[in-house]
């Protein structure tokens, strides 16, 4: 039956305001961003990381897996995939997924980790090669080795434009001091180091001097390898969580971590789409405030 003029309206007026909540949903599906200091490129707040979820070896099933796995991260809007020389055969099957899906929006993250300083170069051409990329856009120092050695490689070869920026790296809370030193001497465009609820060190000197020196943070270890998430393992959140939309433990854990001023972007590890979708929309607002920070220090300590 024909709809009269008055029907008509109405039926238009209701899927424009359909319209439009769908536009919203889809623009809200993108994650939240921060910029990078030394550049201003914005940079999606929760990334991926590879560290033993992807070294599964020449495993087909595996590797099909976590190609599936880096194709939800891409497509849930994520853009950082971290990777390491001391990752066994993730730099591999990175660059098998690669090859599988669209990744062009790739932010290639990966690092030379050799004792040689002679040998960081090699290192680093032969994990580009098996990334199967053009260039990496950051590279750093694995763990601080050879670190004098490898940052002057690092620095010729963003000189040269085969290289867009420059980090270093520790994990498990180690070599503060020698981060620090080196943080405050060098123009460094990232530093990757552990953060999380429970490992708050950082929050004391290097996070505050990475924001004077406009150094860009990557927090590793957010859910201290599933340590964080088992102890959870069976407890309700509170109540109060809804404050933040944060629907599981995960991501109450992720948002705490990327609310802090000083956090570019964290880089959990998982080898299942449904967990990287539900960590990248842990980059959503509302994000903690101070006040609600604090309290979730507290519950963590509480439980």
């Amino acid at each position: 039956m024909p709809l009269n003029r008055r029907e008509l309206i109405g039926s238009i007026a209701v899927t424009g305001a359909a319209m439009l909540v769908l536009g919203l949903g889809m623009a809200r599906a993108k994650p939240l961003t921060k910029p990078i200091p030394s550049s201003g490129e914005a940079l999606p707040m929760v990334g991926l990381g590879s560290s033993i979820t992807f070294n599964v070896g020449d495993d087909p099933v595996a590797r099909n897996a976590r190609a599936q796995v880096m194709g939800a991260f891409f497509d849930a809007g994520g853009r950082m995939i971290d990777s390491s020389p001391m990752y066994g055969s993730a730099q591999d099957v990175i660059g098998y997924g690669l090859k599988k899906i669209d990744g062009s929006n790739v932010f290639a993250t990966d690092k030379v980790w050799i004792a040689d300083g002679d040998g960081g170069p090699g290192q680093i051409a032969e994990s580009r090669e098996k990334w199967g990329i053009e260039r990496f856009d950051l590279l750093q120092v694995h763990n601080l080795l050879a670190w004098e050695a490898h940052l002057d490689t690092l620095y010729a070869m963003k000189d040269a434009r085969e290289l867009r920026y420059v980090g270093i790296t520790t994990s498990h809370g180690r070599r503060h001091e020698e981060l620090e030193m080196i943080m405050s001497k060098h123009a460094l465009d990232f530093v990757q180091l552990t953060y999380n609820v429970a490992d708050r060190e950082v929050e004391d000197r290097l996070l505050p001097l990475a924001q004077e020196k406009g150094i860009a943070v990557i927090a590793n270890r957010p859910f201290r390898r599933k340590a964080l998430i088992k102890r959870f393992e069976g407890k309700r959140l509170p109540a109060w969580a809804g404050e933040i939309e944060a629907k599981s433990w995960a991501q109450f854990l992720l948002k705490f971590v990327i609310s802090h001023p000083a956090i570019t972007c964290a880089i959990p590890a998982t080898t299942r789409a449904d967990h990287v979708r539900e960590n990248l929309d842990a980059a959503r607002e509302p994000l903690p405030d101070a006040k609600m920070r604090r309290r979730m220090v507290a519950h963590v300590h509480q439980v």
